[in-house]
């Protein structure tokens, strides 16, 4: 909750800069306002606007909560507080709630495709800087399930790092040495041999990265005939239009940065009564 507080903190100072003109002149009295959707999706962004309310000091109460279904009209919150705090917070509050709903909304999308398939669709790294944490957030808030958080989750090596070890094998041998013994090896593939070479090797995770689902059923047979216990992930291309073919393929996992990256914010306004 530290970071949250942190996080709505910095937004409102980064929007009103040096102050808000308005604050000085505004009307005195407490005044009611509502925020209402324009648009159909999840609602996602409640405990960080929730976390702004209590900071600037304004009421706060949610008729929708995380994880709710919205449809045009939806009242999503009522809002109490002086004319100068609810202006000046407005653009942020609503800016948080528009963020995290799209993504939330994108993320439930590709989750409907495969929610009959014992399947986890998993967001990626690709994020906003300084944003992670919340847009990640909002991905889980619309039933996906997190990727890494960072480099210090889980020791990737992908096409970039393969490029710098010449004998994977040894490599892994040894960075077991060096990392959590908690701590899984993922390895990015392109081909099968990559993958064969990548289980003799001990990793944990094949991610079987821009391959087509029918190169991806022989990976799953190959792993379910000899590595029983390696978890297998499939990478790139995956959209909303393709990710139950590769759902079907039997892999553990799906992962995806549309669920963030390509999704698109939700609209909502603020209206005083």
């Amino acid at each position: 909750m530290i970071n949250i507080k942190k996080f709505v903190k910095n937004a409102i100072i980064e929007d009103n800069g040096r102050g808000d003109l308005f604050y000085d002149v505004a009307p005195k009295g407490r005044f009611t306002a509502k925020v209402i959707t324009k648009d159909d999706g999840i609602f996602a962004g409640e405990i960080y606007a929730k976390a702004l309310a209590k900071t600037e000091k304004f009421e706060c109460r949610f008729l929708k909560h995380d994880g709710d279904k919205l449809k045009k009209g939806d009242v999503i919150a009522k809002l109490e507080g002086k004319a100068s705090i609810l202006l000046s917070s407005e653009r942020t509050f609503l800016n948080m709630l528009q963020h995290a709903s799209g993504i939330a909304t994108m993320a439930n999308r590709f989750v409907s495709q495969v929610e009959d398939l014992e399947v986890a669709l998993l967001d990626t790294r690709k994020t906003r800087p300084q944003l992670r944490d919340f847009e990640k957030y909002a991905s889980r808030v619309g039933g996906a399930r997190n990727h890494r958080l960072g480099l210090d989750d889980c020791l990737m090596l992908k096409d970039t790092h393969l490029r710098t070890i010449k004998d994977l094998k040894s490599f892994i041998k040894d960075a077991r040495k060096r990392i959590s013994w908690v701590t899984k090896i993922e390895i990015e593939c392109e081909t099968f041999v990559q993958v064969k070479e990548s289980m003799e090797a001990g990793a944990d995770i094949i991610m079987c990265d821009n391959m087509v689902p029918e190169q991806i059923k022989e990976v799953v047979e190959f792993r379910n005939k000899n590595y029983p216990n390696v978890l297998l992930e499939a990478s790139g291309n995956i959209s909303l239009s393709t990710v139950r073919d590769f759902a079907l393929t039997g892999v553990d996992a799906l992962s995806s940065g549309s669920i963030i990256h390509q999704a698109t914010w939700l609209d909502f306004s603020m209206k005083f009564d």
